[in-house]
């Protein structure tokens, strides 16, 4: 059932949609009503365009709206990349995570989100030169994924298991990959009774303890969340890296990868 925070959101961007002075972002490929708003929300008054490189890949419907992969792979850009922002327009929560490549990273990110309706999913990446390159896929989805109990929450497993990460090294001739998964709840706070109780931050550090990428995420990433990274080169058995990650009741996970 959908709580009264739910239901306020939905109320205010069915407002949102009767009142703006432009219904559709003549500029947006994708058509969402949305698209004027939160480009000031998330870009400000930068520079913007879209552009294809920034490729964001979703399944045709989702399925399992609790549970929606997502890839972003910007690794096409010769541009410097400073940041990437990644939304769901029509979300309850619209921000997913940012994503900041600080060195030795393949800009290509993989996970799991939650959706509440069929959404457009975009991505924003800031150049070095100030300017937004912007990409973005339509989700089809049934919904509902965003006011949805988590399994955690009807079974005692989580709270022993809490925070547990496991993980897999992929070699590979080019580059090197990462996947793992943590055991988290991830709630979005808008189901009734249950407070937000999710991941906020994550870094993926190298034996000297400095950060290659950090990820500010949020809520509408999924329950149990399974991420994968990219390295700009390749991976050999010998290296050792540590995934570090922290939620909003400031227990702290760390794990040798």
């Amino acid at each position: 059932m959908q709580t009264i925070k739910a239901a306020m959101w939905r109320m205010l961007i069915v407002l949102g949609l009767l009142f703006s002075p432009l219904v559709v972002a003549s500029d947006d490929p994708l058509k969402s009503p949305m698209w004027d708003y939160l480009r000031n929300v998330f870009l400000g008054d930068a520079p913007y365009q879209f552009d294809d490189r920034v490729v964001v890949s979703v399944p045709p419907f989702a399925e399992d709206p609790t549970q929606v992969p997502v890839t972003v792979d910007t690794t096409a850009l010769s541009e410097k990349i400073e940041k990437i922002v990644v939304w769901a327009d029509l979300n309850p929560i619209q921000h997913i995570y940012t994503y900041y490549p600080l060195k030795q990273v393949a800009p290509n990110i993989s996970l799991r989100i939650k959706v509440q309706q069929a959404t457009p999913i975009r991505a924003a990446v800031l150049t070095q030169q100030g300017t937004w390159l912007v990409g973005g896929s339509y989700l089809d989805a049934a919904g509902g994924g965003c006011t949805t109990p988590s399994v955690a929450n009807a079974s005692p497993y989580w709270e022993s298991h809490l925070g547990e990460i496991s993980a897999k090294k992929i070699l590979r001739e080019d580059l090197g990959r990462y996947k793992f998964k943590v055991i988290h709840p991830m709630d979005t706070g808008l189901v009734d009774a249950i407070p937000e109780f999710y991941l906020q931050q994550l870094e993926l550090r190298d034996e000297t303890g400095q950060a290659l990428l950090r990820m500010e995420l949020s809520q509408p990433v999924s329950e149990n969340p399974v991420f994968s990274f990219d390295l700009a080169s390749e991976l050999t058995s010998n290296e050792l890296y540590h995934l570090w990650l922290r939620d909003n009741n400031g227990n702290e996970f760390e794990k040798a990868l």
